[in-house]
């Protein structure tokens, strides 16, 4: 590990306020750290959208150089992750509204799902409980896999959910109950333990995400205007 690695290392205590702060004062190179600190929520965020891990990939990448070229704008009225997951999340939805996949978070409504005819077997190991609950999270409504990936899978709170996904916080409650009713379909009081484990962002693809992004951003400038 270099000079400059282990610096980097050793300013991870630092709160995202303090790194954007420094970010901003021309230290670029700390942008990796927070790129490596959300990684993986903002990775769950777009894959929860758009249920397809590459196309998940490019969206953590274009969010990320929108994040950095405007990190001028981050005013700190919302925590750093909020307001980071917001661009990532409109990020995710442009990417649906171009395509026949696309549903509209706030006005298309909720939509039922059939309870699975079969059940997994009671020795099922903890990866095949893992796959079939991501089978059935894309199983749930727009809505309802966005509100619960950003709940009950990234444990983000109500107030920051409905911040990121541009809904009400009545709305997040409704949408994450209804999902837990449908999930619970596949067996989730049984494997609610391995939630956190879902969507794994793995260290393989944090370096190749967090590579692209700083790659990209060592040709970008940070705007300074805050239209």
């Amino acid at each position: 590990m270099n000079a400059l690695a282990v610096e980097r290392e050793a300013e991870t205590g630092l709160a995202d306020e303090e790194i954007v702060a420094r970010v901003l004062k021309g230290e670029k190179e700390l942008f990796e750290i927070l790129v490596r600190r959300h990684n993986q929520r903002i990775y769950r965020g777009a894959r929860a959208i758009l249920r397809n891990d590459y196309e998940a990939e490019d969206v953590m990448q274009d969010a990320y150089v929108r994040a950095y070229r405007n990190l001028a704008q981050f005013r700190g009225d919302a925590k750093f992750s909020t307001w980071l997951t917001r661009i990532a999340v409109n990020e995710a939805l442009g990417r649906l509204r171009g395509s026949a996949r696309f549903t509209d978070l706030e006005e298309v409504p909720m939509r039922d799902m059939a309870t699975p005819d079969e059940s997994p077997e009671r020795s099922a190991a903890a990866g095949e409980v893992r796959a079939l609950l991501e089978q059935g999270l894309d199983r749930l409504s727009d809505q309802q896999r966005a509100v619960y990936v950003l709940r009950d899978v990234e444990e983000m709170n109500t107030e920051d959910t409905a911040s990121s996904l541009g809904l009400t916080e009545d709305n997040v409650k409704i949408l994450l109950h209804r999902a837990r009713r449908q999930l619970r379909n596949f067996l989730l009081v049984r494997a609610g333990s391995h939630a956190p484990n879902l969507l794994q962002f793995h260290l393989s693809r944090c370096d190749r995400v967090t590579a692209r992004v700083m790659a990209a951003i060592s040709q970008t400038t940070i705007s300074q205007s805050c239209s």
